[in-house]
């Protein structure tokens, strides 16, 4: 089953709240996407946040063109199930080390001395915030 909307439903919520890598993709005009794997966050708007450092390509181009979207997708071994969300980004210079640090703990054991070592060298650097405003949301379930 497949749907379209322009808000995430609780079940997405859900699905959004586990430790999967979402694929960003940012507009670049007549350049094709080239998707990363990224860590996000739903906010409690409903908008997606992750971070990344202030001069990555992915900020240069929010700059240039504000369209982004992230898929989503369950791992193989579970039933097919996708979430897809498109928006314009926003680029915030506020919050991204705290986004970082709670991002850190979802997706890594920090009892691991080499994670912890690998957040502090993250946490040391410079990051924004890169939010995603929900325009339209597509989602797949089998």
């Amino acid at each position: 089953m497949s749907s379209d909307d322009n808000s995430l439903t609780a079940q997405d919520i859900e699905f959004l709240a586990r430790p999967l890598h979402g694929f960003l993709s940012m507009a670049a005009g007549p350049i094709p996407a080239q998707p990363r794997p990224v860590w996000f966050e739903v906010t409690a708007d409903g908008a997606v946040q992750l971070f990344t450092g202030p001069d990555t390509l992915k900020v240069r181009r929010a700059h240039r063109d504000p369209r982004a979207s992230l898929v989503v997708a369950a791992p193989v071994g579970e039933r097919e199930r996708w979430v897809s969300i498109a928006g314009p980004v926003t680029v915030e210079a506020d919050g991204a080390r705290d986004l970082a640090a709670r991002l850190a703990g979802r997706y890594w054991d920090l009892n691991d001395p080499a994670r912890a070592q690998d957040l502090a060298g993250i946490l040391a650097e410079d990051q924004v915030r890169m939010v995603i405003h929900p325009e339209n949301v597509s989602r797949y379930t089998y």
